[in-house]
């Protein structure tokens, strides 16, 4: 009896965990988006150049060209994607639960948040590290005069810890104002309620180039941390893992094999365009996928270097630089593995 009464203790418990973790032995997120017919997707609230609706509600952005992917890889169509806005601290319990598919919300890869929520970051997208914008008004060159500063920072990010560890190993002291979402961070600096506004570089040139007046701040040199940025799934579908994770490979692929959104089609005798093309390989049959499905992507949503550029690159507003986002051939550090 006492056997029977432990049976049934450790199969609620682990009943439990299931529900509690959002995770499933069963998981077949493909076969779902499918059934579904479109990709849910989760990304910021407005980030400009990476997650952002304009006037129209129409989305665009580096991590919106990731979800683009992925549903043109599984879907056959681009544009077959469920827009799902979410706080830094709604994302992850909104990709635990299933609300979404794939989170794509410029979203750091960490140990702890790797380890320890349910999820895997399926690669990096943008290498970024965590910078400061201040008012040229406050006349500072370096974080190093910002001792005692306030600053305006996003709630539930890596920026507030890494804010801190900074701060304290060099004896220095702050103020965090918090908010919930990127745009609320940038209203705070405009209303003069912090003295600089801390994030990744990338965000702040984006949150910069919507400033009613962005002569008025500008970015400092100092960057204090690591912040690997990339697309995220639940655990427990190694497939779907598998499908985010190359789709984002595809792209990167096809800027290396110099092969564009209007040059995907032409004929080539590259074995790795080829593969890129769904004419050779079987990896499409690992994914569960058709043979075009890379094809589509580099057709609909274009290789990597096309989606930095359009974006945030040095024609846009944010005019960010490639930088470390450089293909490893030129002198970055972005490369697919073999996509073979």
């Amino acid at each position: 009896m006492r056997g029977n009464v432990m049976n049934k203790l450790l199969k609620l418990s682990a009943a439990s965990l299931l529900v509690f973790t959002g995770f499933s032995v069963n998981a077949d997120t493909l076969s779902d988006v499918k059934s579904q017919g479109s990709l849910s997707c989760g990304v910021s609230t407005g980030t400009p150049g990476f997650s952002n609706p304009d006037s129209s509600g129409n989305w665009s952005g580096m991590d919106v060209d990731v979800c683009r992917a992925i549903a043109a890889a599984t879907l056959g169509d681009a544009r077959k994607v469920k827009y799902v806005p979410l706080s830094a601290k709604e994302r992850f319990i909104a990709l635990q639960s299933g609300e979404i598919d794939v989170l794509s919300r410029n979203t750091t890869w960490t140990a702890t948040r790797d380890n320890s929520l349910g999820l895997n970051f399926a690669g990096v997208n943008y290498y970024d590290g965590q910078g400061f914008m201040v008012k040229k008004s406050l006349d500072v060159n370096s974080v190093k005069d910002l001792d005692g500063a306030s600053f305006c920072i996003q709630a539930g990010t890596t920026t507030e810890l890494n804010l801190a560890d900074y701060f304290r190993s060099n004896n220095m002291k702050f103020k965090a104002v918090t908010y919930d979402t990127s745009p609320q961070t940038k209203g705070g600096f405009e209303a003069g309620r912090c003295d600089a506004l801390t994030s990744d570089v990338s965000q702040l040139a984006g949150l910069r180039s919507t400033l009613k007046d962005p002569s008025s701040a500008v970015v400092l040199g100092d960057v204090i941390s690591k912040e690997p940025l990339g697309p995220v799934v639940r655990q427990g579908d190694d497939n779907w893992f598998n499908i985010v994770k190359w789709s984002l490979n595809a792209m990167i692929e096809a800027e290396e094999l110099g092969v564009t959104s209007a040059t995907i089609d032409r004929t080539s005798t590259s074995p790795g365009v080829q593969r890129l093309q769904g004419k050779t390989g079987k990896l499409n049959e690992h994914l569960g996928l058709n043979k075009d499905w890379a094809r589509n992507i580099v057709s609909q949503v274009g290789n990597y270097g096309e989606s930095f550029e359009r974006n945030i690159g040095m024609s846009t507003p944010i005019a960010l630089p490639r930088g470390v986002n450089q293909l490893w051939i030129k002198g970055g550090i972005l490369y697919s593995p073999a996509f073979r």
